[in-house]
Parts: structure tokens; sequence; C-alpha cells
């Protein structure tokens, strides 16, 4: 996956969370984003890295998103894969 198709899995997947009334405010909440900021840093590679760390801690996430975006479920991971960051391992 090239860097530009993961941007546009995390932008859809940003999308996804932003209509997700219950998910929404616990994602806003674990990055210190404000709603009303997530239009610029939708344009911000390591946010959009964020997105999808975020939404592929629980399978239950990635199927829903995948389900509606018409995804494969390996695809929120592949795309952070190929976004900063993903080179990196912390172990806390």
């Amino acid at each position: 996956m090239t860097p530009e198709q993961a941007e546009d899995v995390a932008i859809r997947a940003l999308g996804w969370l932003a209509g997700n009334e219950d998910l929404c405010p616990v994602f806003l909440a674990s990055t210190g984003a404000a709603a009303e900021d997530l239009r610029a840093l939708a344009r911000v590679p390591a946010f959009l890295a964020s997105v999808l760390e975020f939404v592929t801690m629980d399978d239950a996430w990635v199927v829903a998103f995948c389900d509606t975006q018409g995804l494969p479920y390996e695809a929120p991971l592949r795309a952070r894969h190929a976004l900063p960051g993903a080179e990196q391992v912390h172990w806390t």
C-alpha cells in the first residue's frame, strides 16, 4: 500500500469516527484533539496514523469501519504500516 492509499484509508476512518456518536468522543479524548480541528488535522500524516491506531485497537471497530467502507479487514492495519511512525515499537 502506498502512503497516498494509506492516507485515503485513514481519512475514510476519520470520517467514520466523526460520524460515530459513541466512539468519536473517546477518540477525541484520547488524542486531545477538538472536533473543530479534525478537518485541518486530516492533512497531517502523523494524526492520520493515530486515527488508524485507534481504530485497530478493537476488532469490532475494524469490522464496523471496513464493512461500511467496503474495505478488506486488513486494510486499516496495512494502511497504518504505510504511514510515518509504524517502524517505531514502544513496549509500555
